[in-house]
C-alpha cells in the first residue's frame, strides 16, 4: 500500500493529512487519488459509506486547485446539508495550509450570507441541489467556469428526488470539464445521469458492490410488535458503554422513540428533518462530543454524520429497502473498530435475513433478548469496574475520612457492600422485578411447534361436528375506513397468535363493525391490538354486549383480501 507521500501530493496538503493523523491510503482513496492527479477523463467511484470518498475527491482537487484564480473552479453537490458541512469542513481542514477559499451553500440557512460569500471570491463550492439551482437562478452561482464537477452520494440525491435539480444543474455546467460520480449503488437512472453527462468514465470499485463492512458484525432479535421498544431498552442496557445510532422509518417515530427514552432516563435525543439547522447542529454536535449516547435518527437526517466510534447501528424495524441496511451498518466498525449493526424485528419478517445475508455475505446471529437477571448482573459488574478505575485523591479525601469512618462503623465489611449496592442499584433491580421473557417465535419456530397440536386441534372439531363457540367483537372501524370482510380477516391474520383461528360473522357499519371469533382466542385478540393505530387513529376492540353465538362453520380463515388491512403498531 503506497503512503500519502508516495501518492506525490504537495508539502502542504501532506502537512495538514499528518496532522489529522492520516497515515495510509484507504482503498478508495489509493485508488482514486494517483488517477486524478494525472488524468483528465471522467470517474465513476463505487464505494460504501464511511470508507474516505471525501479524501478521494477533495486532495486531488486541492492539488489542481489555482489559487490566484478568483473563479469558481469546482462544485461539489450532495443530498444533506449535514454532509454538505461535513465535506466543507474537511475541505478546509485539508486545505489548513494552502490559499484556497471553500464555502458551503445549503437550505435552513441565510441565503444572504451564503451569497456574500460568493461576491468574496470562492474556488470550490460543496452545495445541495435545491440550494445550488435556487443561487444558479438568481445569477450569484456561476458555474460556466468550472473545471470539475464531483456528484457525492449520487445515488441518495436521486433517492431523495433530486432528478430534476440535478439536470438542471448540470445543464448550466460546460462541456469541458471533469465530472467524478461516487456512489454506494448503481440504480438505473444513474446510469442514465452517467451516460448523459459523462464521456467514457473510469470505473473503480472498492470491496464488493453492497456488501458489509468487515469489522461488523451483524444480529437480530425477533420480537412481538408491541415489544419493540422494550427490546430496545434492554440491549440498551445489557451495553452500558453503548454509543450508537436507532434508525427509524419514519420522523414521528423518531420523534416518539427518543422522548420515551428521555423520559425512562437515557442520555438520548432525537435528529430528524422538523428540527431547525440550529437545532440539528445542536443535537449533533453533542453526540460527535459523546455527551449523548444514543441518537434516534431518520436516514435522510444522519446523513453527513460522520463519527468514527459508534458502537451499535440499531434497526428499530426492518428498512423496507433492504440496501438501506447495509448503509446503517457502515456508520459502525470504522477506523478499524468493531462494531455491531442488528435489527429488531417480528416473527414474520425472519425469513427476509436470508435476502440481507446474501447481500452483505454475511451471517447474522439471532440472539435472545437479554432477560432481566443477565441486564441486571451485567450493569452490577459494570458498575464494580466503575467504582475500581475511580482516581483517588488521596491528599484532598483525607481530612474526611475520620467521620465518614465513625459513620460507617457500625458496618461489616459485607454489609458495607451490600449498603452501596443497594443505594446505586435497588431502582434497576425494581424495574426489572419479574420482566417477562420478550423473545417470540418465528413463523416456521411457531410450524415447528404447532403442526403436531393444530393436527388435533382438527380432529377434535371434526369428532365435535365443527361446532364451535364465539365471541362477538366492536371494532371502530367501518365502511368509511376502507373496512371490509376480506381486509378484516387479513387484518386479524397478520398476528402469529391469531394464526388459524376461526372467524364466524362479519358485520360491517359505515363508522364501525362486528366480528366474531373463537372464544377461545379472546385474550389473544384484544393483546394483539391493545397499541396498534390505523391511518393516525387509535384502533379499538372491545367485547360486544350482544354476547356469543353459537357453533357452526362461519367464515374460515383464508389469508386476506385484495386489499391489504393498513393498521400498523404504534411505536
Amino acid at each position: 500500500m503506497q503512503t500519502f507521500e508516495e501518492i506525490g501530493l504537495r508539502s502542504e496538503i501532506l502537512q495538514a493529512v499528518q496532522e489529522l493523523g492520516f497515515e495510509k491510503p484507504t482503498p478508495i482513496q489509493e485508488q482514486a487519488i494517483p488517477y486524478l492527479l494525472t488524468e483528465e477523463t471522467d470517474l465513476l467511484a463505487f464505494a460504501q459509506t464511511g470508507t474516505g470518498k471525501t479524501a478521494a475527491f477533495s486532495l486531488p482537487l486541492l492539488e489542481s486547485i489555482d489559487p490566484d484564480s478568483k473563479q469558481i473552479q469546482a462544485l461539489i453537490l450532495c443530498p444533506t446539508r449535514e454532509l454538505c458541512l461535513q465535506i466543507a469542513r474537511d475541505i478546509q481542514s485539508f486545505a489548513k495550509f494552502m490559499k484556497i477559499r471553500t464555502t458551503a451553500v445549503y437550505g435552513g440557512a441565510s441565503i444572504d450570507k451564503q451569497i456574500d460569500a460568493l461576491k468574496r471570491g470562492v474556488h470550490i463550492v460543496v452545495g445541495t441541489p435545491g440550494r445550488s439551482l435556487d443561487l444558479i437562478k438568481r445569477k450569484k452561482l456561476k458555474l460556466e467556469q468550472i473545471q470539475w464537477l464531483v456528484l457525492d452520494e449520487a445515488d441518495e440525491m436521486l433517492n431523495m428526488g433530486f432528478k430534476q435539480e440535478l439536470d438542471a444543474i448540470l445543464a448550466t455546467t460546460p462541456k469541458e470539464k471533469q465530472t467524478l460520480l461516487f456512489s454506494a449503488t448503481m440504480p438505473q437512472e444513474l446510469i442514465r445521469i452517467a451516460e448523459q453527462y459523462m464521456h467514457q468514465p473510469k470505473k473503480i470499485s472498492v470491496g464488493q458492490r453492497n456488501s458489509g463492512a468487515k469489522n461488523v458484525s451483524h444480529e437480530f432479535y425477533v420480537v412481538q410488535p408491541r415489544d419493540r421498544y422494550q427490546a430496545l431498552k434492554r440491549i440498551a442496557d445489557i451495553n452500558p458503554h453503548i454509543y450508537g445510532i436507532v434508525f427509524c422509518r419514519t420522523r414521528r417515530e423518531t420523534k416518539d422513540i427518543a422522548n420515551k427514552l428521555i423520559q425512562d432516563g437515557y442520555n438520548a435525543d432525537a435528529l430528524h428533518g422538523d428540527l431547525s439547522q440550529a437545532q440539528r447542529d445542536h443535537v449533533m454536535g453533542r453526540f460527535r462530543s459523546r455527551h449523548l449516547q444514543i441518537l434516534v435518527a431518520t436516514d435522510v437526517a444522519a446523513r453527513g454524520l460522520d463519527v468514527d466510534e459508534i458502537t451499535h447501528v440499531i434497526n428499530f424495524n426492518l428498512p423496507d429497502d433492504l440496501e438501506v441496511y447495509i448503509h446503517r451498518s457502515g456508520r459502525t466498525g470504522r477506523a478499524g473498530k468493531t462494531g455491531v449493526s442488528l435489527l429488531i424485528i417480528g416473527g414474520r419478517e425472519a425469513g427476509k435475513i436470508k435476502t440481507i445475508e446474501r447481500k452483505i455475505g454475511k451471517k447474522f446471529d439471532r440472539k435472545q433478548i437479554p432477560t432481566s437477571q443477565e441486564i441486571c448482573e451485567n450493569r452490577l459488574l459494570s458498575l464494580m469496574d466503575k467504582v475500581k478505575e475511580v482516581n483517588v485523591n488521596e491528599e484532598e479525601i483525607a481530612p474526611y475520612l475520620p467521620h465518614v469512618y465513625d459513620k460507617l462503623e457500625s458496618l461489616s465489611r459485607e454489609e458495607l457492600i451490600k449498603h452501596f449496592v443497594s443505594y446505586e442499584f435497588n431502582r434497576f433491580l425494581e424495574y426489572y422485578k419479574n420482566a417477562p421473557d420478550l423473545n417470540a417465535a418465528t413463523r416456521r419456530d411457531r410450524d415447528r411447534g404447532d403442526r403436531k397440536e393444530r393436527n388435533g386441534d382438527r380432529k377434535d372439531k371434526k369428532r365435535g361436528g365443527n361446532r364451535i363457540d364465539f365471541s362477538r367483537f366492536f371494532i371502530n372501524l367501518g365502511s368509511k375506513d376502507e373496512l371490509n370482510p376480506k381486509n378484516l380477516l387479513s387484518f386479524i391474520d397478520s398476528q402469529p397468535s391469531l394464526k388459524n383461528v376461526e372467524v364466524g360473522k362479519i358485520d360491517i357499519q359505515k363508522s364501525f363493525s362486528f366480528f366474531e371469533i373463537d372464544k377461545r382466542y379472546e385474550d389473544q385478540l384484544l393483546s394483539a391490538f391493545s397499541e396498534v393505530e390505523y391511518d393516525g387513529s387509535s384502533v379499538v376492540i372491545e367485547r360486544s354486549k350482544g354476547g356469543s353465538s353459537g357453533g357452526g362453520g362461519g367464515n374460515r380463515r383464508r389469508g386476506g383480501g385484495n386489499r391489504p388491512f393498513k393498521g400498523r403498531r404504534r411505536n
